[in-house]
């Protein structure tokens, strides 16, 4: 599986290096903070995500996304409208997600519709990056070493790597990196074959076997992130 995963990295990192960036200096920051007002009800007013406690504990409603690089934002929201994420029945937060994507968007006029997105992506990048709290106990020294597979897309800081589309993960709240890895193991995400990270970070997945395992990673990345 570690050789396969290697060869479908090699062939996206040569693509990837020729394919076309957007470019945040030309965003409108402004018209993207007006526009963030939609993400504000789930995200939260400084980007920093929302929870609603109740009777059985906690019900996890949007991640921290403050700071987050504006490739990415953008990458993401883009996979949402096309239907590359949050379209598995299982999936709700991504359900979610995709009729508020599709918001940003001008039928039928695909440059304005780059545009909404550009700008909304470039004010979450612009917005300070916050560590989230502690919501999963697991072994974080022996996250640190599960961690090493994901040093080549994500960085030894969990900074990230624009080049192979790998998103920062250390101010990521530790509940969504659990989250996330357990959806990409399932196969609610990463499983559109035309997601072509998506499918890499499924079969990176598949390498954390235990629900510990998992836990101990994102127990790891929170330490970085704070």
């Amino acid at each position: 599986m570690v050789e396969t995963i290697q060869r479908m990295f090699v062939t996206l990192l040569s693509v990837a290096v020729l394919a076309p960036a957007a470019f945040a200096e030309d965003a409108d920051v402004v018209n993207g903070k007006a526009l963030f007002k939609t993400c504000v009800p789930c995200h939260g007013d400084t980007g920093g995500g929302l929870s609603l406690d109740d009777r059985d504990g906690v019900i996890y409603l949007a991640p921290s996304i403050a700071g987050l690089p504006q490739w990415y934002v953008d990458g993401q929201l883009l996979q949402f409208q096309k239907g590359e994420r949050g379209a598995h029945a299982g999936d709700t937060q991504g359900l979610r997600m995709r009729p508020m994507s599709r918001a940003l968007t001008y039928p039928g006029d695909p440059e304005r519709s780059e545009r909404l997105r550009v700008n909304v992506s470039a004010y979450i990048a612009s917005l300070p990056t916050i560590a989230p709290p502690k919501t999963i106990d697991g072994d974080p020294e022996r996250g640190k070493v599960l961690y090493t597979p994901c040093i080549s897309c994500h960085g030894p800081e969990a900074q990230g790597n624009e080049a192979v589309k790998g998103p920062p993960l250390a101010h990521l709240n530790d509940w969504y990196v659990v989250n996330s890895l357990e959806k990409y193991k399932s196969g609610m995400r990463g499983g559109d074959q035309a997601n072509q990270y998506g499918k890499i970070m499924r079969a990176m997945s598949m390498t954390l076997a235990t629900d510990e395992a998992i836990r101990d990673v994102a127990s790891y990345l929170r330490t970085l992130g704070n």
